[in-house]
């Protein structure tokens, strides 16, 4: 056990005082012992008071599923997916993972043939393309900073792709999602909130004008143009939060699930090595351990949804306007449903049953392609080095929403 952690005080707490949405436990990586105390002790557990208000927390495999497959009871529409609460500042921006069905369905549905199988087969050249771009042109022998030079560069090629966007200028769109998720409430840190406003503006204002560019093209095969043509989001263009919002949301899911997947599963590697050394005789594991490296990071941490109505959860009962946090981290290291869940195991035979992506109609749409990216990556990887070798501290952030990671010195050792 790591000299960070200090099960002692998750132990020694009072349970009803116990608030694991504290974000400079995911910053320390302290959080695992608070969350295997209440999922042994209470996995359905109510909070009274946090920087963000009373809240439930939902940390058992079981309970998350149910939660997240019940919209008719939990929201995500009537306050939003985040523990914190709707901001005045942020002036109503819309986006369909905020929304229940009927109106989640039908924009969803504008979007989701661009991750569609027959995409992501026409797609996965130009993926390895860009990962043996990348790879190629890293230094082999001296430390460098895997997330800056891989993770964050492969998302922001991807990124670009997706939404056929200026290859030169990718670089934004990840700054304009850290932006995004990077405010006090998530992360208990001060930021300059008129230089996020601005940086927020800029995309809206950027991607406007694409928007207006393939509205007056023939329909294409990037999420704008789709958005644009489709007819349950068309008129985006005249709800200018609504049309931020989905692009802001697009963007988030297609950034920090795979970045953060990739930096993961470099430290997962280095810190089981013997798991390692399984990649290293029998590379057919690689589809089986993104899976595992998955669940083992879980790069979204939570989801929020608010009850609609009083219901008994577990036999808690949860009334009408309480929320209610699905911890998807917790839930993925649930004993019951993962044996020796806080170990990394590639061959692990259960490990797609993760939640990391959610349940039910707000699954993440881009699974599918988020796990090809990673796929991809390992499989050159494998061919190029013996080992991506963790050489110095790794940094993580303070961020209670994103399990994010913002620094992994590396040396890589070739074959």
């Amino acid at each position: 056990m790591s000299a960070t952690r200090q099960p002692a005080d998750a132990m020694s707490q009072a349970l009803e005082d116990i608030d694991v949405s504290r974000p400079e436990r995911f910053r320390d990586d302290t959080w695992q012992d608070w969350f295997a105390r209440l999922r042994q002790e209470d996995p359905v557990h109510y909070c009274k008071d946090s920087p963000n208000g009373p809240y439930w927390s939902v940390t058992s495999h079981a309970d998350i599923k149910a939660v997240d497959t019940n919209h008719a009871v939990f929201s995500s529409e009537a306050k939003g997916i985040s523990i914190v609460e709707p901001r005045e500042e942020d002036g109503g921006i819309e986006n369909f993972i905020a929304m229940d069905p009927p109106r989640h369905d039908q924009q969803r549905k504008t979007v989701t043939p661009s991750v569609a199988p027959t995409n992501l087969a026409t797609m996965e050249p130009l993926i390895r393309e860009r990962v043996i771009d990348i790879l190629d042109n890293l230094p082999v022998g001296e430390p460098f900073n895997w997330v800056d030079r891989v993770s964050v560069e492969l998302t922001a090629r991807m990124l670009a792709t997706l939404f056929d966007f200026p290859y030169e200028d990718r670089r934004k769109l990840v700054y304009w999602s850290d932006i995004t998720t990077n405010i006090p409430q998530v992360t208990g840190v001060e930021i300059d909130m008129a230089e996020r406003q601005a940086g927020l503006q800029e995309c809206a204002m950027t991607f406007y004008q694409l928007w207006q560019q393939r509205a007056a093209e023939p329909p294409k095969f990037d999420l704008i143009s789709m958005l644009a043509h489709g007819e349950a989001t068309k008129d985006l263009i005249n709800d200018p939060m609504g049309l931020l919002g989905n692009i802001i949301l697009l963007i988030v899911g297609g950034n920090d699930t795979t970045r953060n997947s990739i930096s993961g599963g470099a430290i997962a590697l280095n810190q089981y090595p013997l798991e390692y050394q399984k990649l290293r005789e029998d590379p057919a594991l690689i589809p089986n351990m993104v899976s595992e490296m998955i669940r083992w990071q879980t790069p979204v941490i939570h989801m929020r949804r608010t009850a609609l109505e009083d219901y008994n959860l577990s036999g808690k009962h949860i009334k009408k306007g309480d929320k209610v946090v699905m911890w998807y981290l917790s839930g993925n290291r649930d004993e019951q449903v993962f044996p020796d869940a806080d170990k990394f195991i590639i061959d692990r035979e259960n490990a797609r049953q993760h939640v990391a992506f959610g349940f039910g109609v707000h699954r993440c749409m881009g699974n599918r392609l988020a796990e090809m990216q990673l796929r991809v990556l390992w499989e050159e990887i494998q061919t190029r080095f013996s080992k991506v070798e963790i050489v110095g501290d790794v940094v993580r952030l303070p961020n209670n929403f994103i399990r994010g990671i913002s620094e992994v010195p590396v040396v890589l050792h070739p074959h």
